[in-house]
């Protein structure tokens, strides 16, 4: 086994600190965009113990009138994506056809969609644990002009 030179060992040291300063910085004025150096806020915080838990989900209506999940199998695109883009959906109900170009892309024998929905499902929580009540918001629609 051979031994580290100085300028190997002062390299790795080098490294080690800028790493140690880069996450002591985004631990304290970091955003989750920042990871690994930030904090990773999704797993670092919880809702309060009596507060509805949301769960997101795409809908789409073809032109048989048929309720279609928009799930990544369907379309290709993650529940993260959507979640993460939701604000720009809500300001811009248009760019949902994105979605509906997805699914008809990967189903192309389909029906098309004429309608696309974000719906969040608030899952009742009472103490911590869940009551089993839930009620639909749909933040988005999306319909095809006719």
């Amino acid at each position: 086994m051979e031994n580290l030179t100085t300028r190997g060992r002062v390299t790795r040291l080098g490294a080690t600190a800028l790493g140690l300063v880069l996450l002591v910085l985004g631990t304290f004025w970091g955003s989750d965009d920042d990871f690994p150096f930030g904090p990773f806020r999704m797993y670092s915080t919880s809702n309060p113990p009596n507060a509805p838990a949301p769960d997101t989900r795409v809908e789409g209506v073809n032109s048989s009138g048929t309720v279609i999940d928009l799930d990544q199998n369907a379309t290709g695109i993650r529940r993260a994506e959507i979640e993460g883009q939701q604000a720009r959906y809500v300001a811009d109900p248009t760019l949902l056809t994105e979605v509906a170009d997805a699914y008809a892309e990967r189903h192309p024998d389909a029906p098309a969609l004429v309608e696309v929905r974000i719906i969040i499902r608030w899952h009742g929580i009472h103490a911590g644990r869940p009551t089993g009540e839930h009620t639909d918001e749909t933040v988005v629609r999306w319909q095809a002009t006719r």
